[in-house]
């Protein structure tokens, strides 16, 4: 991927004037970002002038509101749709839009000489987290944990005035302090880009649908970070500090609004560095299709999709997996919609086909979502969700039946994050309801059972995947003899927003656990009498999780 990471520093560096002088390749860069913007704002607008081309359209509403509580419309307001997409009902799956909603045109900003530069896309975006754990179980160390975490962002993007060229970069800058335990990937990326592409966009390259719709054909290539279907195989997984991003390229015949679209990828994931600049995994490749039919979206909305993961072995892997040719295959599909004012459903089913080194692959998983919005002010809502996936049945059998999750969301499987999508079997109940347009409140209630208690239960006891801490093994009973009830938790949140740029959120989880985790805890070597390492202190298993955050787009 020598060629992309070439692009990218072109794109960032060339274009946006980014200031590198005297930068190691074991350094961070910095970036002035007002300065960026001032003189893209003032070369913009000469391009303008001298080209004479019209300056592009505003963007809906939804590209630009906060991803929480939004406003209702009056009715006034209120247009026949010609876009043919609808969003799930169901919780947390709808991919952000692209950009990503914190991004406003630089017309929308609020300032009178800026009310006609529509090309130029911009965002900044700060997000803070308090965490209170207690007792967490995804470590070996038990007691109390009191980290922050401090997320920032940048956007800036030019459109229509260069059509068919467009273009895109998104900065972030991610950090953990005050956090007792070994820092990972997934809490601290410091000065990296999410987001470095160009793209050849041609707006009516498929003509227009039956409702007016442009169908363009769009090409990208670069730095991506962006979710698709419904977030469990490729997402940006907002809640963690650190982001997913790939790099590689990517092909979309006609758009969300159309009453088709295909979405063809191939990229190889990032490998995020903490404080070095990100590299591309050049050992893996993920690859796709995924094909979405909207024509009967007010009813039900259908997409079929491949993907694919392809592995060389890396000899100097940190994990047992990384140093493995692996090869998965995985059709699937989706369904959701609504059953006319009775309740909204959404509906997936994949399965997973290969080799993991000398073993095959044979494994999949479905999830099953019901729900149903009441007719009254406050908008109460109950959703009935069934998650499952498969996990290795047999340690010996020579085939892996270890669901993958892909490149995924883990968070809304587990608020705590104990469980993803794998081994798993995860009923839950979930109730919401919106007593003002600012206030909302969440409660849920799941358990946890392993599909196979032969097979691990992801992250606990250190037992990740991070590319940092070792996994001492305590997370798996490769007799069985442990059980496969993991436990059960409520979840409640209450979400607040102030102002359309300000929102936050109170979160708390209790965890309960069951016989897997407290068998595997007592089954550890004891910290305070074997005085070997690593060691598991010796706990119930019960965990309290509290948090608050806050999220502010500046723009």
């Amino acid at each position: 991927m020598q060629f992309l990471r070439f692009l990218i520093h072109i794109v960032a560096l060339s274009v946006l004037t980014m200031a590198t002088a005297n930068a190691s390749s074991d350094q961070k860069t910095t970036i002035d970002f007002q300065a960026m913007q001032q003189h893209f704002v003032q070369v913009a607008q000469q391009m303008a002038v001298d080209m004479g081309k019209p300056l592009g359209n505003k963007p809906s509403e939804q590209e630009k509101s906060l991803p929480a509580i939004e406003p209702e419309k009056k009715v006034a307001e209120v247009k026949k749709p010609t876009s043919y997409h609808q969003r799930s009902n169901s919780y947390a799956t709808n991919p952000d839009s692209d950009p990503p909603r914190y991004v406003r045109q630089l017309s929308d900003i609020g300032v009178e000489a800026f009310k006609d530069i529509t090309w130029l896309d911009i965002g900044l975006e700060h997000r803070t987290r308090y965490e209170w754990r207690n007792n967490d179980i995804r470590r070996i160390e038990g007691g109390e944990d009191n980290p922050f975490f401090l997320r920032n962002r940048a956007w800036i993007g030019i459109k229509n005035i260069l059509d068919p060229f467009r273009f895109a970069v998104e900065f972030q800058d991610s950090r953990v302090y005050n956090n007792k335990h070994a820092i990972t990937d997934q809490e601290r990326n410091e000065f990296d880009l999410l987001n470095a592409y160009g793209e050849l966009n041609f707006k009516k390259a498929l003509g227009v649908d039956d409702r007016g719709n442009d169908r363009p054909i769009r090409f990208r290539v670069g730095r991506m970070a962006y979710e698709a279907t419904d977030r469990r195989f490729i997402a940006r997984n907002e809640w963690r500090n650190t982001t997913n991003t790939f790099e590689g390229f990517r092909l979309n015949l006609g758009k969300e609004a159309n009453d088709w679209e295909l979405d063809l990828f191939g990229m190889q994931p990032v490998r995020r560095l903490q404080t070095k600049f990100d590299e591309a995994n050049d050992h893996l490749w993920f690859f796709g299709a995924i094909g979405t039919l909207r024509r009967w979206s007010d009813i039900a909305t259908l997409q079929a999709y491949y993907m694919g993961q392809k592995q060389t072995a890396d000899p100097n892997g940190f994990t047992a997996t990384n140093r493995l040719d692996r090869q998965i295959h995985m059709p699937g599909f989706r369904i959701y919609g609504k059953a006319a004012h009775y309740f909204d459903f959404d509906v997936s089913y994949n399965h997973q086909l290969g080799f993991s080194g000398t073993n095959r692959v044979d494994a999949h998983g479905y999830t099953i979502e019901l729900g149903k919005t009441f007719d009254h002010a406050w908008k109460p809502r109950v959703n009935l969700f069934y998650g499952y996936a498969s996990g290795d049945k047999n340690p010996t059998d020579n085939v892996d039946n270890r669901f993958d999750r892909f490149f995924g969301f883990a968070r809304p499987w587990s608020a705590d994050h104990y469980v993803i999508y794998e081994n798993l079997k995860a009923p839950k109940i979930r109730f919401e309801f919106q007593p003002t347009q600012k206030l909302g409140f969440e409660m849920g209630y799941g358990g946890y059972w392993l599909a196979s208690k032969t097979d691990r239960m992801f992250d606990i006891l250190d037992g990740n995947i991070s590319n940092t801490i070792k996994d001492p093994g305590f997370n798996r009973d490769r007799t069985g003899q442990s059980g496969d009830f993991g436990g059960h938790s409520f979840e409640g949140r209450i979400r607040y927003q102030p102002t359309p740029r300000i929102n936050t959120i109170l979160g708390y989880t209790h965890f309960t656990a069951g016989e897997f985790v407290k068998n595997r805890i007592a089954a550890a070597p004891h910290c305070d009498t074997s005085g070997v390492h690593p060691c598991v202190d010796q706990r119930s298993g019960n965990t309290d999780f509290l948090y608050f955050e806050v999220l502010i787009s500046l723009l």
